[in-house]
């Protein structure tokens, strides 16, 4: 079986569970082979020696196991981040988070950020690394996601400056910060995933019976601690509940932002002052 075929076989066998098959075909295939995907089209003739491998890996992308894991990457803004079974993949939704946050840092000359759900260190990962004064400590309650955090914050050279603490919101975090990022389980207990999402834990994506309760809960743990700022991460639905719970507190009125759908994803509230 020639390389063009094996691509061609695995492309029929992705077809309902890719929405572009021969892409994710390409893509394993070039993971299989340690090759750039360039290269599989100057060599689309030559003999696949061990193919069975190969179709081991279409047969889990079959099973609409998320190709991230199978390929053990993901890439995420401007950098590429090591996942595995019990991390959430980061999304491209988060990288508007990420923007978010950078406008917010470069606006207020903000010195130090506590992350809540670090999960593979993404967000972190790209804060570091665009602001090379920025100290971090980043709290997750999941020793596997904080295990493929520490994989990618060290890939990046940034241990020093990026700090990963096992806590529930900030319960184990003693330094002051000046601002919480946060993209946490927001997904109601009742609303029915999708089979990819049965393969990622549960615990970073359903967020309480109605979805934002943790949401809610670090909005109260920013207020309580006296930090300035927070931005999140949301459900496209709950800009409504959201704002409604932040009257009720007598806080100020957050600044919800969109995704490039054009739903709502998130917001941004400064605690102590105007936006």
């Amino acid at each position: 079986m020639t390389i063009e075929e094996a691509l061609k076989k695995a492309s029929g066998m992705l077809r309902s569970a890719a929405s572009r098959p021969r892409l994710e075909a390409e893509i394993l295939m070039s993971h299989f082979l340690g090759w750039e995907r360039s290269r599989l089209h100057a060599y689309a003739g030559d003999t696949l020696e061990e193919y069975e491998a190969y179709f081991a890996l279409i047969k889990r992308r079959e099973r609409s196991e998320p190709i991230e894991y199978i390929t053990g990457k993901v890439s995420f803004y401007d950098i590429e981040l090591e996942v595995g079974p019990g991390v959430l993949i980061a999304r491209p939704e988060t990288e508007i988070l990420v923007e978010k946050a950078v406008e917010i840092i470069s606006r207020y000359g903000i010195q130090s950020v506590a992350e809540i759900g670090v999960g593979s260190g993404a967000v972190s990962v790209v804060l570091a690394r665009k602001f090379p004064y920025l100290h971090i400590v980043a709290t997750d309650i999941s020793e596997a996601a904080l295990a493929y955090a520490e994989k990618n914050v060290k890939r990046y050279g940034l241990a020093d400056r990026v700090e990963l603490v096992k806590s529930s919101l900030l319960d184990g975090v003693k330094r002051e910060v000046d601002m919480v990022v946060s993209n946490p389980p927001y997904i109601s207990e009742d609303f029915e995933l999708p089979s990819p999402l049965h393969y990622e834990p549960f615990q970073a994506l359903v967020g309480g019976r109605q979805g934002d309760e943790l949401l809610k809960e670090i909005v109260d743990t920013a207020s309580e601690r006296n930090i300035a700022h927070l931005v999140c991460e949301m459900g496209y639905d709950q800009r409504e509940s959201i704002r409604a719970y932040l009257r009720e507190k007598g806080l100020t009125e957050p600044l919800f932002y969109k995704d490039l759908a054009g739903l709502d994803r998130g917001f941004y509230l400064n605690l102590k002052g105007n936006q």
